[in-house]
Order: structure tokens, then sequence, then C-alpha cells
């Protein structure tokens, strides 16, 4: 089975384009045969377009309409727009992990689904940490789970051959078991392949390492902590030292170039989502067809990078209709179909264990097991990190800028000054 999903890449593209047009204003009854119109606003390919017809048959009193995004940066400006406007808002709204924490601190303009959803909508359809980071700090549940991004390795086979370390997803897994190990390796490919990076982007593998912090970029009284938590500092020195001694390709993620550094070789490992391979299939093109593979094995014992969730706005006309629907499309069921459709892969605990999830391979990276693997990857992510308001803008605005200016030729000093003003302009 080989998925592709690109709403990854429109998540975390460039923010909006200036004169986007929006939406109207969803919540209206129809005009046809008296049906309740429920609008739902979603970027990207959240596999979905068959359930809305299913949800209809279900309900013949609902009329569906969608309204999708191509790409997740105008979708969440124009939703916050909307938002602090106090208008315009559809009914049901997808709400990526990295916006998440911005719609915590904005969390009166949004129901508690917890009160006005379903009754028989429980905590346990969800893997704990995605439920957990759904709610605010009060618990209000803002949004129910539909995917998520657990983080395995991605590798190029060939490469690691050529600079004689094991290529196999089983004997690889000591290289990638902690960082240090992985940095460890890191040096020993570099010194035996010429012209080729260990990893893509410095950005890429220190977001991955803050993400694992028990304490991340704010503490639950959402005061900055990029000063105080020494392990964010830890993870800066052991990125920079590592990207000082060549093992960056310092390039900027979902760019052009970037695109084209896995044609070119430019990388040999890739910090891998479940929907990364997807991207990797797409920019790496058949050539490279069995010489990248995946292993179930992260640096430091897993992670999570992407996924979204579905929230009602106080502005809904029809809020227990839009929960409703909401609650239906994140049954493990629908789940399931959504993953067929388009990768996304699934944050409910019975889809985790279903067997056509378990089932799925990806042709691609040799017929790996990806279903199986990446179900195994999402059980080892542990507590959901608290994400303070502004996490998601620390990360994009202000670590991956400092992180590239180290990479042109800043000192890693410099570049750690450059980040804790960025995050104190963003926090304050």
């Amino acid at each position: 089975m080989r998925h592709q999903l690109r709403r990854a890449i429109a998540a975390t593209s460039a923010v909006a384009a200036a004169g986007l047009v929006t939406v109207a204003c969803g919540g209206d009854d129809a005009a046809d045969g008296g049906k309740t119109e429920i609008t739902i606003a979603t970027f990207g390919e959240f596999g979905y377009e068959e359930l809305y017809a299913e949800y209809e048959r279900l309900n013949p009193d609902i009329d569906i309409v969608p309204h999708t995004t191509g790409q997740g940066g105008p979708h969440h400006q124009a939703m916050f727009t909307k938002l602090g406007a106090g208008s315009g808002l559809e009914d049901v709204v997808a709400i990526e992990e990295g916006h998440m924490p911005e719609a915590l601190g904005k969390s009166s303009r949004f129901h508690d689904l917890s009160e006005i959803g379903p009754s028989d909508v429980s905590p346990d359809r969800w893997l704990d940490w995605k439920y957990e980071s759904g709610q605010d700090k009060d618990g209000k549940l803002l949004g129910y789970g539909t995917d998520i991004g657990p983080l395995a390795m991605c590798y190029r086979k060939d490469l690691f051959e050529q600079a004689g370390l094991p290529s196999g997803p089983e004997e690889v897994k000591a290289l990638f078991e902690t960082w240090d190990s992985y940095f460890e390796a890191g040096d020993e490919f570099i010194a035996e392949v010429d012209d080729v990076a260990w990893f893509d982007s410095s950005a890429q593998i220190f977001n991955a390492m803050q993400n694992q912090l028990d304490v991340g970029y704010f503490d639950r009284q959402d005061n900055l902590t990029i000063e105080s938590n020494p392990a964010i500092r830890q993870n800066w020195d052991e990125v920079t030292d590592a990207a000082a001694r060549g093992q960056s390709a310092g390039l900027v993620a979902f760019s052009n170039e970037w695109n084209s550094g896995f044609t070119q070789s430019a990388f040999a490992t890739k910090t891998c989502p479940a929907w990364m391979l997807g991207v990797i299939e797409e920019q790496a093109g058949e050539d490279l067809a069995g010489e990248w593979a995946v292993t179930d094995a992260f640096p430091g014992g897993g992670g999570n990078w992407g996924g979204s969730y579905l929230a009602v706005p106080t502005q809904s006309e029809h809020p227990e209709e839009a929960a409703a629907f909401a609650a239906w499309l994140t049954e493990p069921e629908q789940q399931i179909t959504a993953f067929k459709a388009a990768g996304a892969f699934p944050s409910q605990v019975e889809a985790l264990e279903s067997p056509d999830l378990l089932a799925a391979t990806n042709e691609y990276f040799g017929d790996a097991e990806i279903g199986e693997l990446f179900a195994a990857q999402a059980q080892k992510v542990g507590e959901a990190q608290y994400k303070g308001p502004g996490d998601g803008k620390i990360q994009e605005n202000a670590a991956t800028p400092a992180l590239q200016s180290v990479e042109q030729g800043a000192s890693p000093d410099e570049g750690w000054q450059q980040l804790v003003q960025s995050a104190k302009q963003i926090a304050s």
C-alpha cells in the first residue's frame, strides 16, 4: 500500500500570501429541503471526501459543505483572522498541532467538546498524549484528534553501505538508539563519503530533540523557559557542534533546494514521521526506489511531528450538530478510511490495532511494514509536552532562522542569542 500525504508539506509551508480569498460563513440552514448545513474547513489532504457523502447518507437532514485550502499557512491565517473578527468561521475547523497552542490560548472562542459533543465519546478513543494535547490548561477539550505523525528514521541504504555502515532496518537500530549514537554515526559517515551530509537541516534535528523534552519552550504557567531550562541549550550545543563537523546539509526544509536534495543525494538520513514517506517518494523519485529505507527506531525513544484536531468555534450556529459530525469523523472506522485515502495515520487506539492498518506496506521503501512500524512508534510517545501560546512560532520564526544563521557562518553563541531574543519577542 503506497500512501502520499501532502498535508504536512502544506502545514509547514510559508505563511499565507496577502489577498487570500476567504470562504463564506457556515452554519446557515440550507434552502434545499430545510436541511441543516454544516460547513467544515480543512487544508491539504485529510482523506475525508468519501466520508462526507457517507455522513449525509446516514444523516439525511444534514448537508455537509467542505471548504479546503491547499496550504496550512493560509488556512490557519484565515482561521485566526476570522476568530478575532468574531464571524466568518466554519462550523468545524481543522487545526494543525503546531497552531494548536495559539488556539488553546483563545479557548474561550471554541466550544468545550466534552460538554457539547456526543456523550459516548470517551477520552479512551485516543492515545493519551493526543487527547491531552487537545485540552487547555483548565481541561477544556478544544479538539477531537485526527491524525498523528509518529517518528521513525529514514535513511539511504546504498549510502550507508558506501560508508561501511550497517544498512538493514534491524542492523541500523543501534546507530539511532540515542542522539549521541546518531551523531557518532554521522561522524563515521562523513569521514567515508564525500559531498554527502548526514542530515538535511539542523532545525529539523533540533525541533525533534526539543519536542522530546519534559518541559519545552514554556512551563504550565506560560513562562518562557529558554534561558532557565538547560536541556534546551544542551540540545542547541549538540546540534550546532554536529553541523560544525559537517553533518548538516544546511538546507531549508520544504524549499526547492531541499526538494532537490533528495534526488541529488545531499544527505543520508531524515527524521521521518509517518507522512514523510510520501514526501520522500515524491521528491526522490523512482530512480531511488528501494534505496530509501525506514526503521522503527528514533534517537531518544520516539516522538511526534504533525497531526491535527477538529474544533467547533463558538461562532457556529449549530454547535451540537457540528460536534457530532467531528466526533463521527474521528471514530476509528473513519480514520482507517482516511488512512487508506490519504495516508493520514490515525490517533485512535482501536484504529492502531486494526488489521487494515497493521497490514499496510510501502513498496517504495522495500515493502516496509509501515502500518505495524508506525503504530509501534506511536505507542512510544510519552506524556504530552505542554505547548504555551507562541510555541509553534518560536520553532518556526526563532529557532529555525537562528540555526540557519549558524549554518551560514554565525557562531553558535551568536545564533543562540538570536534565538533567545526572538523567542522573548514572540512571548512578550
